[in-house]
């Protein structure tokens, strides 16, 4: 893309590789730059920072603060805060694991900074990976068997579990991004990624005291993995950004080396000391709250250190050991921008995942779509000679398929063709559906005993079998039958024998035959797919291929690599 006179979101603008980057940027004469960080001191000062070094070159340096994967509200509340308020414990709960509605969208930061500036790129340094998995959901467990044991477990130990459960962060904040950046008609989103171990292995010797290799770390490369492949779903979804990530492999160094005080996790590193003739007994227990023999020095030890971002202050000899060969060595900040930004250009450097996947990965092949055929036809002759029909078990999912591919079977048994359909009002199809289901107990029970609830023409009596798919039960015994939840059961789900529904089928078979009717008969290349031979010549009703159909255009699920 064009960056100049572009406005871009550099999240996590203010550290060390978002920092890199947006001096890449400048070059290149973008309109606006936003600059995000955690903290509104980090966020000012970077903008000050850049505003200053870069007067005069018209570009506009937005500053924005706050905790991306919470709501707007919770942004500059630290998270140990939102966890300690039972209502709002329970809140955050519901916004990673209940479904994705517009409300929780609308409240959430990360959609209102995307919706708000509407950046013509994202370009993402905040590592995901170790916001999530550093919340240690391992401590917490131990914490859960403990109170078990004791029989102490209370509500808010269990609740915090919840609230720590790394894949339902990830899938949400993964919705939340890709549903901003389309609304706010993004064009590109670029992840600086992570390996999680600076590009090293299970022998990795680096620990935060756990055992070797640490679990935390290793949930660390769990979850940056998992996150590039929901990025390759994201890559693949029609209408959306174009995607990218890069993903560093060793240690990312430096910001600026200094003499100063020692801060560890962002508290200081307090100077103390214990004399030698107070040293403690080594017989019986060691306390871990026994300060009685330590000595106060100073607030902070002072020492010479090297700022390499997010993995914190290193001093001379930790530096160099993890920068040693061998060991995770370096990439520079500057390095990675200058990658980042020519993808964004659009160059190919060879270092973007989503192309090294998409390189990588076996699709449809020539085999699989001629042999389709030939496994179709066998199952159209095993129907024939069992005299029964194949339509849908509810295997391959969402019941909304199964619901469709029902629906157009049993326009196939009351209609036959296509035209037959158009030509009939929608009351009498409804009439016709239902005195077939009334009749064909083999039809009605199957349905039914896959789970589909079938909703009668009078819109107020249905059908169900020992098993209902939609609505989903989430531990509840029963739910209330209204209007509301009847049209959202029925779209899910139920097969729908009121008129209304089949107005709706009318009108999408209006649209089958228009799309392929505009098609020049003299047009026999492979340019169309969905012409009038793929329908064979809508002499009957396939119920997959209409399916498919529904999927691909009215619902926008069509695949777009291969």
């Amino acid at each position: 893309m064009t960056i100049k006179n572009s406005t871009i979101l550099v999240l996590g603008g203010w550290g060390l590789v978002g920092s890199a980057i947006i001096h890449k940027l400048v070059k290149h004469q973008p309109k606006a730059i936003i600059v995000s960080s955690l903290s509104e001191s980090e966020a000012k000062d970077a903008v000050a920072q850049f505003s200053k070094e870069y007067e005069g070159r018209g570009i506009t340096f937005i500053p924005w603060w706050g905790n991306i994967f919470t709501r707007t509200a919770w942004k500059d509340t630290p998270r140990e805060k939102i966890l300690s308020d039972p209502k709002q414990r329970l809140e955050f709960i519901a916004d990673i694991v209940d479904d994705l509605t517009e409300s929780v969208l609308s409240g959430q930061a990360l959609y209102s900074l995307i919706t708000e500036h509407k950046p013509d790129a994202v370009i993402d340094c905040i590592n995901t990976a170790t916001a999530i998995a550093y919340q240690d959901i391992y401590t917490t467990s131990r914490s859960i068997l403990a109170d078990l044991e004791s029989g102490t477990l209370g509500r808010e130990t269990v609740e915090r579990l919840l609230a720590s459960l790394y894949i339902p962060q990830l899938v949400r904040h993964i919705q939340i991004m890709h549903k901003s950046l389309r609304d706010a008609g993004t064009q590109m989103y670029i992840k600086i990624g992570t390996s999680g171990t600076g590009g090293m292995g299970l022998n990795i010797p680096y620990t935060h005291s756990e055992e070797k290799p640490s679990r935390v770390l290793l949930s660390k490369s769990a979850i940056a993995g998992a996150q590039s492949l929901l990025l390759f779903l994201m890559a693949r979804t029609p209408e959306g950004p174009i995607v990218k990530e890069i993903k560093p492999s060793a240690a990312i160094a430096w910001k600026k080396v200094a003499y100063g005080g020692i801060r560890r996790k962002g508290k200081p590193l307090e100077h103390v000391d214990m004399k030698t003739e107070n040293a403690l007994s080594c017989i019986g227990d060691l306390t871990f709250a026994d300060y009685s023999n330590v000595e106060h020095i100073s607030d902070m030890i002072q020492s010479v250190y090297i700022d390499t971002g997010e993995n914190g202050i290193f001093s001379r000899a930790e530096f160099e050991t993890v920068s040693s060969v061998g060991q995770m060595e370096i990439v520079t900040p500057e390095e990675i921008a200058h990658v980042a930004v020519n993808e964004l250009r659009g160059s190919n450097t060879g270092f973007d995942v989503m192309q090294g996947l998409d390189s990588s990965v076996m699709g449809p092949t020539y085999r699989g779509g001629a042999l389709k055929d030939n496994a179709l036809e066998m199952l159209r002759v095993l129907e024939q000679q069992n005299n029964t029909e194949s339509i849908g078990f509810e295997m391959l999912g969402p019941p909304r398929l199964t619901k469709l591919l029902y629906e157009a079977n049993i326009l196939k048994h009351v209609c036959g063709s296509y035209q037959n359909v158009l030509s009939t009002t929608p009351d009498e199809l409804a009439k016709k559906a239902e005195e077939f289901l009334q009749v064909n107990q083999t039809v009605r029970s199957t349905i039914l005993s896959v789970g589909l609830p079938i909703l009668l023409k009078d819109g107020a009596t249905y059908l169900r079998g020992k098993e209902i798919l939609i609505p989903l039960q989430r531990g509840k015994a029963s739910l209330t039958i209204n209007d509301n939840n009847i049209e959202k059961w029925c779209y899910d789900g139920w097969v729908d024998l009121r008129i209304q529904n089949f107005t709706a089928w009318q009108n999408r078979i209006k649209k089958i035959l228009e799309q392929a009717s505009s098609i020049d008969a003299n047009e026999t290349g492979s340019r169309y797919e969905f012409n009038s031979h793929y329908w064979g010549g809508f002499t009957s009703i396939d119920e997959g291929k209409v399916a498919a159909w529904i999927l691909h255009h009215e619902e926008r699920g069509g695949r777009v690599k291969r």
